[in-house]
């Protein structure tokens, strides 16, 4: 481990970024899912930056409860605040939290690093919104007075720093068209991950025009019109209405075959760019982002294997497998597009995608 450490040091020289931490997770018997995601997590920048604002808000808090934000939280402050440049840590306090909450995962079985990913981001926005709801109900039982209002602000304010972590995700609208009287109905939802379906030899651009593409709904599935007040012929379809500051796509590699009755992981070549334009789901002007973690399924069905996860930080790409860390080059992220033919030695899939919006389109 320690030898690994120091390989990635001597690797990188002068070139090692200024305070930047490069830590590999302990595996504590299948938790590679975990792990993989929280490398992508950690190097997702702003989302870092507000949690380690946010532990740094609560830790003086005597009655803070112990709760998987406050686990992640802090596993990032004890990362970022390491002494040494590289080495290992063991995330215990927030792979025990995990377990306890949620038995899905207190097994030793293979697990899935999107519904990991899911569930975690879920979790985050309840507890979010209950201390921001809880805040809110301090603020109007205590009522100060009059001349003590001018602190009123900060507490709501370092309520509001609390919620940032949620705001880099994006807004989809869902849009019916009734087909008889054209009356367009449209549903807002936030999103914190695109699930793309996949096609062998295809494009994440292909997959995202897919996703957009417009969908007829007759025969058993029409949709009730309100204008209408009867069931008609519609077409929908689903657009990005704020793109997001971090966008995740996730591939459905792993797909329920009905004659087979279980799961297959589907090993089709996807093509990801390291620069990605969000054009045709996009109201407004080209959204365009930059790639920097990949979260790697490593295996041939849904069952079993292994993830890994590759991340972009100060322009180096580095490869993280649990305890292990080292660099690769740019070109090697090509070799976790899929595999053009179905049976190939090749296991190592992209499986989630994770793009930061570039600042220059996000100013236009």
């Amino acid at each position: 481990m320690g030898a690994n450490g120091s390989k990635l040091e001597k690797a990188l020289g002068d070139q090692f970024p200024e305070g930047e931490r490069y830590f590999g997770l302990e595996n504590f018997g299948n938790t590679c899912y975990c792990n993989s995601v929280l490398q992508a997590l950690y190097f997702c920048v702003p989302f870092r930056e507000q949690l380690l604002e946010y532990y740094a808000n609560i830790k003086n808090l005597t009655d803070t409860e112990e709760n998987l934000l406050t686990c992640l939280a802090d596993l990032f402050t004890q990362i970022s605040l390491q002494k040494k440049k590289t080495g290992v840590l063991p995330p215990k306090r927030f792979v025990q939290r995990l377990k306890k909450q949620n038995e899905i995962f207190r097994s030793y079985m293979h697990q899935d690093a999107h519904e990991f990913l899911n569930y975690l981001l879920n979790e985050l926005v309840d507890i979010l919104e209950k201390e921001s709801h809880t805040a809110k109900t301090d603020a109007e039982t205590s009522s100060p007075p009059p001349e003590k209002v001018a602190n009123g602000p900060k507490t709501i304010q370092a309520n509001g720093a609390k919620k940032e972590p949620l705001d880099t995700w994006g807004i989809l609208t869902n849009e019916t068209r009734c087909l008889r009287c054209e009356t367009v109905t449209a549903r807002d939802e936030t999103f914190f991950d695109l699930s793309l379906d996949i096609e062998q030899n295809s494009s994440i651009t292909s997959c995202l025009k897919n996703f957009s593409s417009t969908e007829t709904l007759n025969a058993e599935d029409k949709f009730f019109c309100d204008k209408c007040c009867s069931l008609q012929e519609a077409q929908k379809r689903m657009k990005i209405k704020k793109p997001p500051h971090i966008l995740v796509i996730h591939l459905k590699r792993f797909k329920y075959i009905e004659h087979l009755s279980r799961y297959k992981k589907l090993t089709y070549r996807v093509v990801f760019p390291l620069e990605l334009k969000l054009s045709n789901t996009v109201e407004d002007l080209d959204a365009e982002y930059s790639l920097f973690a990949v979260v790697v399924h490593v295996g041939s069905g849904p069952n079993h294997g292994h993830y890994v996860s590759l991340v972009k930080s100060h322009n180096h790409w580095l490869f993280f497998d649990d305890e292990a860390v080292e660099m690769i080059d740019e070109s090697a992220v090509q070799t976790f597009f899929g595999s053009a033919q179905e049976y190939s030695s090749n296991t190592d899939h992209g499986y989630i995608l994770f793009y930061e919006r570039l600042a220059a389109a996000s100013t236009s």
